[in-house]
C-alpha cells in the first residue's frame, strides 16, 4: 500500500509516479523552502536576493498599492501644474502647511521624487515578473503535454472501464476525439496525453504587460502633454503656436516644435437655452462653427464643434469649453476721433452669463489738455436685464433678450508698461482717476445697446454698439499616448477575464491489455485548481468514448473492470488515495 504524505519537501511511492504530469499548470514561480544552514550572503548575494523580492508578484502587487496611495494627495491638495492660482491661494490660506507640503513635493506630486520611485520600481518588478513567466510559457507551447503517471487513480477525478475494443483502437479514438475538442493531444507510450486552457496564462500574461503598456502611456503623456486655453471672438482666429494662448501649460520634455501646425478662424457661436420648466436657461445648443487649415498650406476646411465632441487635428483635439458675450464699444476722444473700437469679451460669473470686466484705451487718447493718458471703463454685462425695478445688477436668462451694459470711468495711468504682466479682465486702479459726475460721485451709467456715456468736461465717450458679439472658450490638448493607454487598458480586461474564467487543465486515456486479453481504459484529469468543471468535462469525454469503445460484456458488478462509464469516481480509498489538484502541481 502506497504511503501518501502532505509534506511538500518530501514524497514518498505513489506521489513520485506523478512526474511531469503532476508539474505546475501555470508559469508562476514557485519558492523553493529555506534551507536550514545557508552561508553568509556576499554583495552579489544581497543583490540577487533583492532583485527576487523586487521581481516577486505580491511586492509588484504592493507597489501598485502604494502607487494607488500616492495619487491621492494629487487629488485633493492643489497642483502646480493644473492650477497655479489654487496653489497661490492655499499657501496664503495655509502658512504653517505650505511649507510642509512644500518639502514633501505634494504641491506637484506626479513630478515628486518619491511618486516617480513607486512608479519606477513597480515598472521594474512587472517586467521582472513578466519577461521569465513569458519565456517559460513560451517553452510550455512548444513542447507537449506530460505522459500520464503510472496510476491514474490517484488524480482527483478519473474513470475506468473494460471493452473488448483493441487498446490501439481506443487510443486512437480518444486521440481524435481529444484533438476534435481543441486539445493539444499526442500518444506516450500506452496512453494518450491532452492539455486544454493555454488562454489562461496567455490571459494573465496579457494582463500584466497591459499594465506596463498603460505605464509606459501614462509616462509619455505626461512628459510630452500640452495643454492650452484660448478665447477668441466670433469673427476672430488662432493660430496654434505659445503666443496665441491665454494661458499654457506642459510636460517636461515637451517643446514648441511639438505643437501641432494648425489655424482656425471662428465664424459663429450658437447658443439656445430651455426657456420654460424646471431646467429653464439649460443650453439646448452650444456649438461652434469653424474654418480651420492644417499646417501653413493645408486646405481651409468647414467644422462643428460641440461640447464633448472635439475638432481633431493631427495628435491635437481643440475642445469647447465656455461661452460669454463680447460687447463692442467704441471709445472717441473730446474731438470726437476713435481712439478704440473692439469687441471686449467679459467673463460669466453665473450660469444667466451676468458678465463682468475691463475697458483699457492704452494708445492714442488724449485729454483735454492735449496730455497722452489712458482711459479705462469697468464693465458689467447682463444679456438679459430685469429692469430697474428689480433692484439688480443680474442676468434673468442667458440669451440676448435685454442687454444692458454698466460702466463705470477712470483715467490716468494703468501702468501697462511696468513690465508687469496683467489680466486683460482686470484694472490696476493705484494710478487712476475717476471721472466724476454733476454730484462729485464716481461717473457710472447703464446703456442699451446704442447708447452712449459721456465723459465730464469734453473728454470723451464711449459708445456701447447694437452689435454684440459672442466669444467661445477652447482648450487645446495634445496627449500622445491615449491611445496606447486605452488599448492597454482593454487588453487588460481582455486578459484578467481569460485568466478568471479559463481553466487549464489535463487528460490521459490509457489503454492497456490485461491479464485476461481484456483491454482496461483508464482515463483522469487535472486541474490547475479544484473545479467542478474538470470532472464534468471528463464525464462528457468518457462517455462518447465509451461509445466508440463500450464496455467488455462478460464484466459483473463485482467485478473490478467492471464499466463505470455512467459516472466519474473520485478515489478515497487508502490503497489509491487521491491527490488534490494543487497538490499534483507541487509534486
Amino acid at each position: 500500500m502506497s504511503d501518501t504524505t502532505t509534506d511538500k519537501t518530501t514524497t514518498t511511492g505513489d506521489d513520485q509516479d506523478l512526474g511531469a504530469a503532476g508539474s505546475q499548470l501555470s508559469t508562476a514561480p514557485v519558492e523553493d523552502a529555506p534551507s536550514p544552514h545557508l552561508p553568509a550572503l556576499g554583495v552579489i548575494g544581497w543583490a540577487r536576493w533583492f532583485w527576487r523580492q523586487l521581481t516577486s508578484m505580491r511586492v509588484a502587487l504592493l507597489l501598485l498599492l502604494l502607487l494607488s496611495l500616492a495619487a491621492i494627495p494629487g487629488s485633493l491638495i492643489p497642483q502646480t501644474g493644473i492650477n497655479e492660482a489654487q496653489v497661490a491661494d492655499f499657501r496664503e490660506r495655509h502658512d504653517v502647511l505650505a511649507p510642509v507640503y512644500d518639502k514633501l513635493g505634494l504641491f506637484h506630486v506626479y513630478s515628486s521624487v518619491w511618486f516617480s520611485a513607486i512608479y519606477i520600481l513597480l515598472f521594474v518588478s512587472l517586467i521582472g515578473c513578466i519577461v521569465p513567466r513569458t519565456w517559460q510559457f513560451v517553452g510550455q507551447l512548444r513542447g507537449r503535454p506530460p505522459g500520464a503517471p503510472r496510476r491514474l487513480t490517484r488524480l482527483p477525478a478519473h474513470t475506468t472501464w473494460r471493452t473488448s475494443a483493441d487498446p490501439e483502437e481506443v487510443r486512437e479514438a480518444a486521440l481524435a476525439l481529444l484533438r476534435k475538442r481543441r486539445f493539444r493531444a499526442h500518444a506516450v507510450g500506452d496512453a494518450v496525453a491532452a492539455e486544454k486552457g493555454y488562454l489562461r496564462e496567455l490571459g494573465n500574461l496579457a494582463f500584466h504587460l497591459a499594465l506596463i503598456v498603460m505605464l509606459i502611456a501614462f509616462a509619455w503623456g505626461q512628459l510630452f502633454k500640452s495643454e492650452g486655453n484660448k478665447i477668441v471672438v466670433e469673427g476672430d482666429g488662432f493660430s496654434n503656436t505659445l503666443t496665441q494662448y491665454d494661458d499654457f501649460k506642459s510636460g517636461n520634455l515637451f517643446t514648441n516644435d511639438d505643437l501641432e501646425p494648425f489655424s482656425f478662424d471662428v465664424k459663429e457661436f450658437t447658443g439656445t437655452y430651455e426657456r420654460t420648466g424646471p431646467n429653464r436657461g439649460t443650453p439646448r445648443t452650444y456649438e461652434t462653427e469653424v474654418t480651420y487649415t492644417e499646417g501653413a498650406d493645408g486646405e481651409e476646411k468647414n467644422a462643428l464643434i460641440k461640447v464633448n465632441k472635439p475638432l481633431e487635428i493631427g495628435d491635437a483635439k481643440v475642445y469647447l469649453v465656455s461661452h460669454g458675450y463680447a460687447p463692442v464699444v467704441t471709445v472717441r476722444d473730446g474731438k470726437g476721433e476713435i481712439v478704440y473700437q473692439d469687441a471686449v469679451p467679459l467673463l460669466p460669473l453665473d450660469n444667466n452669463v451676468t458678465s463682468n470686466g475691463v475697458v483699457k484705451v492704452l494708445d492714442g487718447y488724449r485729454n483735454p489738455q492735449g496730455k497722452k493718458e489712458q482711459l479705462g471703463f469697468q464693465a458689467f454685462f447682463v444679456p438679459t436685464f430685469g429692469g430697474s425695478a428689480s433692484g439688480t445688477m443680474l442676468s434673468q436668462f442667458p440669451a440676448l433678450d435685454y442687454p444692458v451694459l454698466a460702466l463705470n470711468a477712470y483715467h490716468g495711468d494703468l501702468k501697462a508698461d511696468s513690465g508687469i504682466p496683467q489680466s486683460v479682465y482686470q484694472m490696476d486702479k493705484t494710478k487712476m482717476k475717476e471721472f466724476k459726475d454733476a454730484d462729485g460721485e464716481l461717473l457710472k451709467k447703464l446703456l442699451t445697446p446704442g447708447e452712449t456715456m459721456t465723459l465730464p468736461n469734453g473728454a470723451g465717450s464711449i459708445t456701447f454698439e447694437k452689435d454684440i458679439k459672442e466669444w467661445a472658450g477652447f482648450q487645446v490638448v495634445q496627449e500622445p499616448g491615449g491611445g496606447w493607454a486605452l488599448g492597454g487598458a482593454l487588453a487588460a480586461i481582455g486578459g484578467l477575464a481569460a485568466s478568471l474564467f479559463v481553466q487549464r487543465r489535463r487528460v490521459w486515456v490509457r489503454a492497456v491489455r490485461g491479464d485476461d486479453g481484456v483491454t482496461v481504459v483508464e482515463m483522469a484529469g487535472l486541474g490547475r485548481s479544484e473545479s467542478a468543471k474538470v470532472p464534468e468535462e471528463l464525464g462528457d469525454l468518457a462517455g462518447i468514448l465509451y461509445e466508440r469503445a463500450p464496455g467488455a460484456p462478460d464484466g459483473t458488478p463485482e467485478d473490478p473492470g467492471t464499466p463505470e462509464a455512467s459516472g466519474i469516481t473520485t478515489s478515497t480509498d487508502t490503497d489509491s488515495q487521491a491527490v488534490p489538484a494543487e497538490g499534483a502541481e507541487q509534486q
